[in-house]
């Protein structure tokens, strides 16, 4: 029986696909990256109870780092994005959360570089306000051990591909820092939007991205390009093919960036039918019905969708590509600045 509400959504449903593919479903996956990093700030004395912890957000860390703070007995601000709806707002704000949202702007992009300039500020005026730094601080690595030792249980890691979007680094940076240290031959398969700079896509423009989370216009610190072996990808109609075929298919309700994985992982396989497979499924659909899924008559066959294989960032194209990057270094415009710290 668990305590808090926060430590049972912080365990995932592990769900087999098929013999070699297992997803794992969460409600909101960061919940056991805010909620581990919280205790363990609490415990090295770097917060107190009481306390204020501040960051931005597309939705999934608001919801996380407010059940953290509900169950440890902290105040929470977030700086919202335009994507966090109504539904999320009212219940960050019952949950005690201050939600201070953004407002609305003509990108995603402007989005995410208003949303930092506004947590600076913020910690200006309130100094002893705690920035929980999600995209830069790799305290946010430690909630997904458990998991890594959840997927070491059930699925040979011998052979093993983990699929999933990049986002702040911290979830499939993870998940495979920690099976690589049983398994070193883990391989690890990023997903992208394009008009990303994390893996160098900001040259492609998407006019329907809406996958909110797993791209960025601003380089994270917890994003270790080193880690990853493949990355593809996706614009909006190949990732809503995705998240429509996983529904349809096996019952499994996601957002975008599941369905954007789940035609990875499809493709990975069929690459190399003898590996096992996990995809990361971090949230539910919910918010996605109107812009997405009320649109589930457009979207393509999995099976008419084939990548781009290229070998160069400058021959990436709509609406899907694949490249091997073989754990190569950051491109440019993703590495972090030294002004940023990056703490453990």
């Amino acid at each position: 029986m668990d305590d808090h509400i926060a430590d049972a959504l912080s365990r995932p449903a592990l769900v087999r696909l098929d013999s070699r593919t297992l997803c794992l479903r969460f409600e909101t996956m960061k919940v056991a990256s805010a909620l581990e990093a919280v205790r363990h700030l609490l415990e090295r004395g770097t917060i107190a109870r009481g306390d204020t912890l501040v960051d931005s957000s597309s939705g999934i860390y608001a919801h996380a780092l407010a059940l953290a703070c509900h169950r440890h007995g902290l105040h929470c601000h977030i700086v919202a994005s335009t994507t966090v709806d109504k539904t999320l707002h009212t219940q960050l704000e019952i949950l005690g959360a201050t939600v201070e949202p953004m407002p609305p702007s003509a990108s995603l992009k402007l989005d995410q570089s208003r949303r930092v300039a506004r947590v600076r500020e913020i910690l200006r005026d309130h100094p002893r306000h705690h920035w929980m730094r999600q995209y830069h601080d790799d305290v946010h690595y430690r909630g997904y051990r458990p998991i890594a030792d959840l997927i070491r249980e059930h699925v040979d890691c011998s052979r093993l591909s983990v699929v999933g979007g990049v986002g702040t680094g911290a979830s499939t940076g993870a998940l495979t820092t920690f099976l690589r240290e049983t398994s070193p031959e883990v391989e690890l398969v990023g997903v992208q939007p394009f008009d990303s700079v994390t893996f160098g896509s900001e040259h492609v423009h998407d006019p329907e991205i809406i996958i909110a989370g797993i791209g960025s216009s601003i380089p994270f610190g917890n994003v270790d390009h080193t880690l990853y072996d493949t990355v593809h990808w996706f614009g909006f109609d190949a990732a809503l093919s995705g998240s429509v075929a996983l529904l349809r298919e096996h019952a499994i309700f996601a957002g975008l960036s599941a369905g954007a994985a789940y035609l990875a992982a499809r493709w990975e396989q069929r690459l190399d039918p003898e590996r096992h497979v996990v995809v990361l499924a971090p949230d539910t659909g919910h918010r996605y019905v109107d812009a997405a899924y009320s649109r589930h008559a457009e979207a393509p066959s999995p099976d008419d969708l084939r990548p781009r294989q290229i070998s160069t960032l400058g021959d990436m194209d709509l609406p899907w590509s694949r490249m091997r990057w073989n754990r190569a270094e950051a491109p440019p415009n993703a590495v972090v600045s030294r002004a940023i710290p990056v703490a453990s």
